[in-house]
């Protein structure tokens, strides 16, 4: 789950991470209430879950309480890369004299936090990786042993920080992967971290990835969820329980199981087909779920046909098709359906089908078939959107 910039910095403040003063605002009036609380200068910045939101006018300063109304006004309700701002960031200005780049992130391959720090903030990431790779300081923490004192001071050296700012940025490193492992974060990036006039070091921004298997273990943070700025067919999919990624073609997917339904698209795709969905409906789908799923594929007015591949185990055949059979009912469907039943009880669940003679549903004995079909009915089916 990504977190807005307020949210990373508010994060942040709990583990001792020196952030800016500052408050949200979701109205004009609130931002002009919040900017006498900070006092002037203040920054106003538009929260979106994007990177370059100053180039794009989102990020400006005010020196008084007209200019933050007006700012706040102007930056509610934009669109920023396709994202719309629904809420402000007030906070202090900040005299910058320096900014570096520091961020910590699970690295899978490794299995381990990996630690990044570089003197070139300010500036993606990875523009500096292409240009000067050198300029990245980077060490992996073991898990077990933690963050300790010498690898901040590693980072340090490597980056080539001044001597004055070595212990300061070991002291942060360490409330920053201290945040990192008590919120069970996937990302936590700071950029710009500034150093300023005084020479004492400040996170300006940031970026916060929390492990969302993790939320039950912090309620306060999955509070923090922000449907607004999520998928409409992910949150759909997410409210009934169902595992759910869209996708850019214009196929329907459902399987049952993660494997199944990866080597699915994998098949539709081999086949010429554009998967436009990864929906998993969970080894022990019931009629209540594929209903649920169905809901959810048709609500992308760009699936022009559906795939159900379902290999029964602990999913029972005939359950998948009386669930199909309701939501055919429920829903009245548009496109072409392909169903592959396999396993527990498909001669019941394809009996079932057979019975109901569901209109523009087809069912076929084989992965590749049902896979080779889908795409030809695909081909010739315009979508929901252009009927």
């Amino acid at each position: 789950m990504d977190l807005l910039e307020y949210q990373g910095k508010q994060l942040f403040a709990r583990h001792g991470v020196p952030v800016p003063a500052g408050r949200p605002a979701a109205t004009a009036d609130e931002a002009v209430t919040a900017a006498d609380a900070v006092g002037y200068p203040c920054v106003v910045k538009a929260q979106v879950q994007i990177g370059g939101r100053g180039k794009l006018g989102g990020i400006k300063v005010a020196s008084g309480r007209e200019e933050a109304r007006e700012h706040a006004a102007a930056i509610l309700g934009m669109d920023i890369r396709g994202l719309r701002v629904h809420e402000v960031w007030v906070e202090e200005a900040s005299e910058i004299e320096g900014e570096y780049y520091a961020s910590i992130v699970f690295d899978r391959s490794a299995h381990a936090p990996l630690i990044m720090f570089s003197t070139r903030g300010g500036v993606d990431i990875e523009q500096v990786a292409e240009e000067d790779p050198g300029a990245i300081a980077t060490l992996h923490v073991d898990p077990l042993l933690g963050y300790q004192q010498f690898h901040g001071r590693r980072l340090a050296f490597e980056a080539g920080i001044d001597a004055d700012l070595v212990r300061p940025l070991t002291a942060l490193l360490e409330k920053l992967y201290a945040a990192f492992v008590g919120e069970d974060a996937m990302l936590v990036e700071v950029n710009p971290l500034i150093v300023t006039p005084e020479r004492e070091l400040r996170a300006l921004d940031a970026k916060v990835t929390l492990d969302g298997n993790a939320l039950f273990r912090h309620p306060d943070n999955a509070a923090l969820r922000n449907p607004s700025a999520e998928d409409p067919q992910e949150q759909m999919a997410k409210e009934r329980g169902l595992t759910y990624v869209k996708l850019d073609g214009d196929i329907g997917i459902l399987g049952n199981g993660a494997g199944l339904v990866m080597s699915t698209l994998d098949v539709v795709a081999q086949a010429g087909g554009r998967p436009a969905n990864f929906l998993d409906a969970g080894g022990g789908s019931k009629a209540d779920a594929i209903v649920a799923a169905v809901e959810v594929i048709l609500s992308d007015e760009k699936v022009r046909a559906v795939l159900f591949n379902i290999f029964g185990g602990i999913t029972r055949c005939d359950e998948v098709a009386k669930g199909l059979i309701e939501a055919f009912e429920r829903v009245r469907p548009q496109v072409p359906f392909v169903v592959r039943l396999d396993g527990t009880n498909d001669e019941e669940g394809r009996r079932l089908l057979s019975d109901a003679q569901l209109p523009g549903l087809e069912v076929e004995a084989t992965m590749l078939g049902a896979a080779e079909r889908v795409v030809e009915l695909a081909a010739a089916t315009p979508a929901l959107e252009a009927r």
